[in-house]
């Protein structure tokens, strides 16, 4: 079965058709601009124009940049404020016409990478952590995921920890890989001491370029690379319209 997945990020919107029951993209992605300002209604007729790209018919997965409760928008610290109170999955229905699944977008990441990535057959405690513009977090037990931990926003060094270490930081502050690596391994230490996973699996756009800083990172963990990389919110999005909670 081919199901759209959509996965919103501060600076675009992807999308691509995945094969939900091999795991795998299966035609070329598109992208269109994220809104400014990041309001409801400017972001579904995005993701309206980027699904008129493609030929999928049927339901689509969203990966979203907030916490998501039965469809509801319950936090704002990459999008516009405005999304609070919203119920995403209603306003995209309205707008595109179809029935739609959202997900907070490091769990979406996660739940591709535990069905069919670096933490497929994993038991234990397995925690994917995103960087991009801030720093997603998504928590598996037993492969059972542990929805909305939003560990970004946890205070490290006085700071919260995407503020410290996310690939938006390294980007605006011109830190190289080294001096970036030391934050990552500060977070990494602080979220150890917390929930002691098994394995890190690290994701976001950065995670392309992982031979360049994977060998200076630290922790009692397993440290692996996404499998997916910057297509594990699209893949996540679509196994979860596959299989939605309500």
């Amino acid at each position: 079965m081919i199901i759209l997945g959509v996965d919103v990020g501060g600076s675009s919107i992807k999308a691509a058709p995945v094969d939900v029951e091999r795991g795998e993209i299966a035609a070329g992605t598109a992208s269109v601009p994220t809104p400014r300002p990041s309001a409801p209604e400017p972001m579904a007729l995005a993701i309206k124009e980027l699904v008129a790209q493609f030929e999928v018919r049927g339901p689509i997965g969203v990966a979203f940049p907030s916490v998501i409760k039965y469809g509801e928008v319950c936090s704002a610290a990459n999008i516009d404020k405005s999304w609070i109170g919203v119920n995403a999955e209603l306003l995209i229905e309205r707008v595109v016409g179809r029935d739609a699944t959202f997900l907070n977008d490091a769990d979406a990441a996660g739940i591709a990478e535990i069905a069919f990535g670096a933490g497929r057959g994993r038991r234990g405690t397995v925690m994917l952590l995103t960087f991009g513009t801030g720093i997603g977090s998504a928590l598996f037990i037993d492969g059972r995921l542990v929805p909305n931990t939003e560990l970004g926003h946890l205070e490290i060094q006085g700071k919260e920890a995407e503020h410290l270490a996310s690939g938006r930081v390294r980007t605006a502050e011109g830190l190289d890989f080294k001096a970036w690596a030391e934050r990552v391994n500060e977070v990494l230490a602080t979220y150890h001491a917390l929930l002691w996973p098994d394995v890190f699996i690290l994701g976001g756009g950065i995670t392309e370029q992982f031979a360049s800083f994977g060998h200076l990172l630290k922790s009692r963990a397993e440290i692996v690379p996404a499998h997916f990389r910057a297509h594990a919110g699209i893949v996540g999005a679509a196994l979860a319209a596959n299989r939605p909670s309500r």
